[in-house]
């Protein structure tokens, strides 16, 4: 698990304003731990930091059982295609029924899915009888409990926090999972060398008790009540029509999609550099996660300093991780390599947490469930394509050419929405000098009050 009823509604937007803080013009610094003082938020928070350190552990066992079961890292692509693949084929699906139900509940029924089918694999695994396809099945019934609780965890921080907090809770949550990604992959590492990959499957499974007991604990009355949307037809195509109404939404979207098919495929990307081009162990693949999440800390905590999720942000971010894989994939030793790791998750975690941030904070809530299943399928369900696809590259022609063509696309893409967003908001580039440093910048052509804004 990784990112109820009390006191008023989301109040309806006034046509006069901005339409979300994501999109006003100025800047509010808040404290780095605001969102820690609300009791419910609290222990949600609590419950994730011993979740996510089963679920790096996990990751990072099931990825290393695949490439020794194998030996290849398109295997190890298809195991991350198989979890997303639900999230493609049913995300949609699962973002309606999201809005019609209860998030408290719904999250009970979906980890304790995800803890029972950790469980399994780790008694296939402990027991000696697990087969590479046993693996495939576990991923893919982890995929569909993911169906549901992603859209219902990303909806339930705002009734946990209420709108003032939302970019700061994302932010720490950000935080939290990363955090957990310092302690799981090395843990990880300790286990697969010294006892085995079961006993990560098994320390997962368990590490569920933690957010069940939390959402147990949680009190209904403080949370912030959020409307939820009656049965009735065409609340999908309903939702889609409100995305492509909305340019910042739509192209924030499909810019999350191509950096989450091409270049968020570090299973891959990571396990073949370990193992193919510099002839290490899992030791190393965990450094790599390891200096990674070190970044991606950094970049959550940053975040959670910020008022404001602009998309000018989210584009120079984007830019800058496409250009640093590129980077990274020519690195001539393992260390320098490492290192790279660092800025690489700092520049993904500004990007993640900008985007998430930016489409939560510009949707109306009683459409928020359909909107994140959408930023979820995309983002998640692009692995489906683009894991196999990079572990095919990655296979044919080598790591280096597979992590460079991951990072050009991604920067393409990146500049290539950043462009289109311009034209929209009828913007110019501008450039300049602020208190004796260069600055570069869109500036609205014609005032556009929301998305120069956001830009």
């Amino acid at each position: 698990m990784s990112t109820g009823t009390g006191a008023d509604s989301a109040p309806a937007p006034d046509p006069d304003e901005p339409l979300s803080p994501t999109l006003s013009k100025t800047p509010a610094k808040r404290s780095m731990f605001a969102s820690l003082k609300v009791r419910n938020y609290r222990l949600f928070f609590v419950g994730q930091v011993v979740s996510n350190i089963g679920t790096w552990m996990q990751r990072i066992a099931q990825d290393w059982l695949v490439l020794s079961l194998t030996g290849s890292s398109a295997a190890v692509g298809i195991t991350t295609a198989l979890q997303f693949l639900p999230m493609l084929l049913f995300g949609l699906y699962g973002g309606v029924l999201v809005d019609r139900l209860r998030k408290r509940p719904t999250l009970l029924v979906t980890q304790s899915a995800m803890g029972v089918t950790a469980l399994a694999l780790a008694v296939l695994t402990l027991t000696g009888q697990v087969q590479v396809w046993h693996v495939y099945v576990a991923a893919f019934a982890m995929g569909l409990a993911t169906v549901v609780d992603n859209p219902a965890r990303q909806s339930f921080v705002a009734e946990l926090v209420g709108r003032d907090q939302l970019q700061n809770a994302v932010s720490l949550n950000s935080a939290n999972f990363q955090s957990a990604r310092l302690v799981g992959p090395a843990v990880a590492g300790l286990m697969i060398t010294g006892v085995g990959t079961g006993w990560a499957f098994l320390a997962n499974g368990l590490s569920f008790i933690a957010p069940l007991t939390c959402l147990v604990l949680m009190r209904s009355r403080e949370l912030h009540a959020v409307e939820r949307a009656p049965r009735g037809k065409g609340q999908l195509r309903e939702g889609l029509r409100y995305v492509a109404g909305r340019p910042e939404l739509t192209w924030t979207i499909v810019l999350v999609g191509f950096i989450g098919t091409f270049g968020f495929n570090f299973p891959v990307f990571l396990s073949a550099f370990a193992d193919d081009v510099f002839h290490a162990g899992a030791g190393s693949y965990s450094l790599f996660n390891t200096l990674m999440a070190v970044g991606c800390l950094a970049g959550a905590l940053l975040a959670a300093r910020r008022g404001t999720a602009r998309l000018r942000v989210l584009i120079a971010a984007a830019i800058g991780f496409g250009t640093l894989e590129v980077i990274a994939s020519l690195a001539p030793s393992l260390w320098l390599f490492a290192l790279l790791m660092v800025p690489l998750g700092m520049f993904s975690m500004t990007f993640n947490v900008t985007a998430n941030t930016s489409i939560q904070m510009s949707t109306d809530p009683a459409m928020r469930g359909r909107v994140m299943a959408l930023y979820m399928m995309v983002f998640l369900g692009g692995s489906p394509v683009g894991a196999p696809l990079v572990g095919y590259v990655t296979d044919a022609y080598g790591a280096r050419v597979g992590l460079a063509a991951g990072g050009a696309v991604a920067a393409c893409a990146a500049a290539v929405v950043g462009l289109i967003l311009a034209r929209v908001g009828n913007l110019r580039l501008s450039v300049g000098w602020h208190r004796g440093h260069p600055q570069v910048r869109f500036v609205p052509r014609e005032r556009d009050e929301e998305l120069a804004a956001a830009l």
